[in-house]
């Protein structure tokens, strides 16, 4: 456990898990790429996306961590990275006023986006926050009932994708949608690794997640088919007019595999989060490989 001292500036950058920012860049990136390839591209809009993406991410990470320390979910058997309030790094109290100022930085960024977007988007915005809280908090905690995956697809390849590709175009294409999805299912690889891992754990907490439910083959399975559909959804660009965003999404696939075996050897323990960091690093390489193929 790192010496930290509690509610230092240490701290809260320990609690916002700066490591899980470049996950919530890669969908934002992927709008954007659209956008350049329509040449509708915008600086501005774009920079407000990213700093919005950033802010939610770790309003997400603040709000994570308080309510599962309160629901008791971060025990001393926990195999995941530390969290911030069960090593007592921040206080409860001063985890609640971070919230709070996430949350209102966050509306700050969507509404200085409204001008680009228009008023429609505020919707959008609100949706973010609400089910940034419903995730872990309230009497029917979403993460808690297996719907996490759901809610991976949704706000971090639809939202995010074409949210900022809205922000420029004012319009929505099959493009778009195919890079949604594609997005939103290679993204559920981190949240499917991380229920993979920590299986034993959510029992004990009544944590119903997929791989609770269906067991640990199920989840296995499930991370090595996600990125398997992610770049068959890429395919359908050869149809458009864009082969190689078709294309060098595939070798994506040789890491992804390579670390899906990785994760089957090692089946338990703490040393998963070993994959959990080269699943993170895949997802960035399809990000970057998807958006690449689009612009060139």
């Amino acid at each position: 456990m790192e010496n930290v001292k509690t509610n230092s500036i240490k701290a809260w950058i320990l609690a916002a898990r700066p490591k899980t920012l470049a996950a919530a860049a890669t969908p934002v990136l992927l709008g954007c790429a659209l956008a350049y390839t329509d040449g509708i591209f915008q600086w501005i809009p774009a920079i407000l996306c990213f700093l919005f993406a950033f802010s939610m991410q770790i309003d997400a990470n603040f709000i994570n961590d308080y309510y599962d320390y309160l629901k008791g979910s971060d025990r001393e058997d926990r195999l995941g990275p530390e969290r911030a309030c069960a090593q007592g790094w921040i206080t409860l109290s001063a985890m609640k006023k971070g919230m709070i100022f996430i949350t209102l930085l966050s509306c700050f960024w969507g509404l200085l986006l409204l001008k680009y977007c228009g008023l429609e988007m505020i919707s959008v915005g609100l949706l973010c926050v609400l089910f940034a809280f419903l995730y872990t908090a309230g009497p029917y905690p979403l993460a808690y009932h297996g719907w996490g995956d759901v809610l991976v697809i949704v706000f971090f390849g639809f939202v995010p994708v074409g949210c900022t590709y809205y922000t420029m175009a004012h319009d929505w294409t099959w493009n778009v949608t195919i890079a949604c999805a594609a997005c939103g299912l290679v993204s559920d690889l981190l949240l499917m690794l991380n229920n993979y891992r920590d299986r034993e754990q959510d029992k004990i907490s009544s944590k119903r997640t997929l791989v609770v439910r269906f067991g640990e083959p199920a989840g296995r399975w499930a991370y090595l088919v996600l990125g398997i559909l992610a770049v068959g959804l890429c395919s359908f660009y050869a149809f458009n007019g864009y082969l190689m965003a078709s294309l060098l999404p595939i070798l994506f696939l040789i890491l992804h595999f390579t670390t899906w075996r990785e994760m089957i050897r090692i089946y338990q323990g703490k040393e998963l989060n070993i994959v959990l960091g080269k699943t993170a690093r895949n997802i960035v390489v399809f990000g970057l490989l998807l958006s690449l193929g689009l612009i060139l």
